[in-house]
């Protein structure tokens, strides 16, 4: 199978390794991207004599014999990028979120019930063995129907959205939209139910200062004493440079919300980004009359408490790679398969569209400090 690639990022060579790990017959032979020369030297003249460069989308997909497309550049293009591939009908690996605006959103959408491509939309946390058991056991009944949910995910790696790109808002879209996106399809998908109404806040409380815009952890006077210094730093990339305490460094570090689902059940939701090492986790409490489950990524533990027995029921649910739970290479493969034209994406469009309205209207609660109602109605 022939890979074509928009945008040759981290994340999306994160996501080819799955794949060819699982089919070594798939494998990269067009690149678009605006670092072409760049990428050349990293990947060397022999892998790079096999992959034709192209510096737009529009010259990739007209040459031709291509079976799959994977976008991976920076959030702001997701849109633009997925607009050009969906009347192609080419299979579309997609990074979240599929849009950080309403008009992008909107767009994406029309194109979406236009040409209803096949896009696999990159939430591996719904394709986790640990939350399909998750699923396994609400879906039996066990917990009777789940009536509130308590999330949370405290991130361990949140110094990344402070020191590189990823601090530019203009680009992310928040961090509702980087992060939480991820957890409200989860939670969507394990309720089977609509969202409705959404009350949201952010705060700025840690990663912020007086340090002059575009200063670089290695040029500081504090660089020998400051915690989150990455400055001769292993455990980060080297583009991961910049102060997390100047006066340009964007994106909240914390933010919670309230969402109200059809049946009139609520989930509470909070996220934090200066929590670290073992004080992380990321995970949820799903409750039912009849019992409650509890399970968190950073452990692989899942817990089922029975309410009105004195059970408790405790699995360890471990990945076969730690790759976001083990749900990239569920992705990776699911790919592969609608290529293949064997399966239909597990995590189409519309769940993500979805997921990034959710997103948006989280976003724009926490600057009016108002309760939004979730409808595509209401934006059109």
């Amino acid at each position: 199978m022939n890979l074509g690639v928009i945008g040759y990022g981290a994340r999306i060579r994160w996501v080819l390794d799955e794949i060819s790990g699982i089919d070594p017959e798939c494998r990269v032979t067009a690149i678009t991207d605006v670092r072409n020369q760049q990428i050349k030297q990293e990947l060397g003249q022999e892998q790079s004599d096999r992959i034709s460069f192209y510096d737009t989308p529009e010259r990739m997909i007209a040459a031709g014999n291509i079976d799959g497309i994977l976008i991976g550049t920076r959030c702001s293009l997701h849109t633009e990028m997925a607009l050009q591939i969906l009347p192609t009908g080419i299979p579309l690996y997609l990074e979240k979120p599929v849009a950080t605006s309403y008009e992008d959103l909107l767009r994406l959408k029309a194109a979406n019930e236009a040409y209803r491509s096949e896009v696999v939309v990159s939430f591996p946390l719904r394709n986790t063995p640990l939350l399909q058991m998750a699923k396994e056991i609400i879906d039996s009944g066990k917990i009777g129907t789940v009536e509130h949910v308590q999330a949370m995910n405290n991130v361990a790696s949140g110094g990344i959205y402070y020191h590189g790109w990823y601090r530019d808002e203009k680009e992310t879209g928040g961090l509702f939209l980087q992060k939480s996106t991820h957890d409200f399809d989860y939670i969507t998908y394990l309720l089977q139910l609509r969202p409705v109404r959404i009350c949201a806040m952010k705060s700025k409380q840690v990663f912020k200062g007086t340090n002059p815009a575009g200063l670089k952890c290695k040029d500081c006077s504090d660089k020998h004493i400051c915690l989150d210094n990455t400055y001769q730093s292993t455990s980060f990339d080297a583009s991961w440079e910049y102060c997390c305490f100047a006066e340009d460094t964007g994106n909240e570090d914390s933010g919670s919300a309230i969402i109200q689902y059809e049946s009139g059940m609520h989930v509470s939701y909070s996220q934090n980004f200066f929590a670290r090492k073992t004080a992380c986790g990321r995970g949820a409490k799903l409750m039912g009359y009849k019992g409650t489950i509890e399970f968190d990524w950073y452990t692989n533990l899942l817990k089922v408490y029975m309410h009105h027995t004195n059970r408790i029921e405790t699995y360890e649910v471990l990945p076969d790679n730690e790759s976001h739970g083990g749900g990239d290479a569920v992705l990776a493969r699911n790919f592969i398969d609608v290529m293949k034209g064997k399966a239909r994406s597990s995590t189409p469009l519309d769940d993500g569209l979805l997921s990034a309205l959710i997103c948006l209207k989280a976003k724009k609660s926490a600057e009016d400090y108002s309760f939004q109602t979730i409808n595509w109605g209401e934006i059109l």
